[in-house]
């Protein structure tokens, strides 16, 4: 005699696999194209406000120019404040990858203090410009100069507290699939930065002092 199986429920993805379907993206899939697309979106802002500069880089108003303010020494510091922070900041997602908490927040709390370091630099640099009466008003040149790094120097700043918060996820969370996912945005996001510093540091303070 045999005995039928007893039937058992089939779940959305099960019946839409059946039939040949296809089910509902993994989370995974979902957050990172849309991390790709928020990403793609700030490059886009970004070139906007290179742009911008390119066309008032000239319009000083017989006011300074880029010859008379920027300091190549301390630039180069602080350009590889950022670049070296990029560095680390793949240090600590590998660490993460193999589980080694301890690695992740010596390399997590490196990348911190080179951005730290890094914003240090260049708020100084923006005070000892409005203090020489170099301020966003004096002229378009200028305006368009304090836009396109300001705006850099707030997304680093973002980025310092996305990183304390990724920070404390691991703490009370441990490095699992989804906290690790989230740090994988975040070092998308930081050097997408660097790649932006390098047009930033080229275009107007390498060719600024020419």
């Amino acid at each position: 005699m045999t005995v039928a199986a007893e039937p058992r429920d089939i779940d959305t993805q099960e019946l839409l696999v059946a039939i040949g379907g296809v089910g509902p993206a993994p989370t995974r899939t979902v957050v990172a194209y849309g991390f790709w697309i928020f990403l793609l979106s700030d490059i886009i802002m970004f070139s906007g406000l290179f742009a911008a500069y390119a066309v008032l880089s000239g319009n000083t108003a017989g006011g300074p120019t880029g010859r008379e303010l920027f300091d190549l020494r301390t630039l180069f510091i602080e350009t590889a404040c950022l670049l070296f922070s990029s560095y680390t900041c793949g240090l600590a997602a590998l660490s993460g990858e193999h589980q080694r908490s301890d690695r992740f927040y010596v390399f997590a709390a490196l990348t911190f203090v080179l951005g730290a370091a890094f914003m240090f630099i260049e708020i100084s640099e923006f005070v000892h410009m409005v203090g020489k009466g170099a301020g966003p008003s004096r002229s378009a040149f200028l305006s368009a100069f304090f836009t396109l790094v300001g705006m850099h120097g707030a997304h680093v700043s973002t980025g310092l507290l996305w990183l304390i918060y990724m920070a404390a996820q691991v703490l009370a969370k441990g490095l699992s699939p989804v906290v690790l996912r989230r740090f994988l945005c975040f070092s998308l996001f930081w050097h997408a930065l660097d790649i932006i510093w390098v047009g930033v540091f080229t275009m107007v303070y390498l060719m600024g002092v020419d």
